[in-house]
């Protein structure tokens, strides 16, 4: 097993048919340790239950982790069950406005930076010291496929937050090289989810050609993860359909 014995902590884990609980099911058929979070105790609550209905060892976190708060919740809580923290996964956050920029209120604007770059920040700053002192750890971020060069109109708030999320990656990653802990970005295009369909309704060629599947986004994310990774450190992977 890739992740044997190692403690993962994967945030965003809230919806069924999801990046998230797809990425937590994948890592504990690898070996690892869970801890969960999502803002809905319901949610995260049954998420734990069904992966534990499928073998896993895992808690689950009700936690805001756009708060300082919540992620120390996170993390003292996965300390206080497991005593260490190997692995951090950034899942939370997305795309929720969309839209022409002018429209774009403050709080459209604030929001999302809060969702996908604040959390990832207080996320990674939180288990530093913790991966430090246990000599080492792995930080995987999530980002966009085409970094800035690729990002689309009508999401300047979620490009400009992803844009601050690959910059915190490669610093954090030179910051991490004289302590053990890497930091890298996975950057995956259009996900295969229950969502994404109902929302984007693709055709089944547009899908098989241009949409990337939870199974290869868990690859990707294990192999950064795990120590056939071990090399590698700043980097944003990008993870692409095969027609793109």
């Amino acid at each position: 097993m890739r992740l044997q014995d190692q403690v993962a902590i994967i945030t965003g884990v809230s919806h069924t048919g999801q990046v998230g609980l797809a990425l937590a099911s994948g890592f504990a058929r690898e070996g690892a340790k869970l801890a969960i979070s999502s803002r809905s105790s319901e949610r995260v609550r049954a998420r734990a239950e069904e992966l534990r209905a499928e073998g896993a060892q895992v808690i689950g976190v009700t936690a805001n982790l756009t708060s300082e708060e919540g992620v120390n919740t996170l993390v003292e809580q996965t300390v206080s069950h497991y005593g260490r923290i190997d692995i951090l996964v950034n899942l939370a956050g997305g795309l929720t406005k969309y839209g022409p920029s002018h429209e774009l209120t403050l709080a459209d604007w604030e929001a999302e930076l809060n969702n996908n770059l604040r959390s990832t920040f207080l996320c990674s700053r939180a288990v530093w010291p913790v991966m430090q002192k246990q000599g080492g750890g792995t930080i995987l971020n999530f980002s966009t496929a085409g970094g800035v060069m690729g990002a689309s109109a009508n999401m300047l708030a979620y490009n400009c937050a992803k844009a601050g999320v690959d910059a915190l990656t490669r610093t954090l990653a030179k910051e991490g090289k004289s302590v053990g802990i890497r930091v890298n970005s996975l950057g995956p295009g259009l996900i295969v989810t229950q969502s994404n369909l109902e929302a984007m309704k693709p055709s089944k060629q547009e899908v098989q050609n241009k949409w990337v599947s939870k199974e290869q986004i868990i690859e990707a994310a294990i192999f950064l993860v795990s120590p056939a990774g071990d090399g590698v450190t700043g980097a944003l992977l990008a993870v692409q359909g095969r027609g793109v």
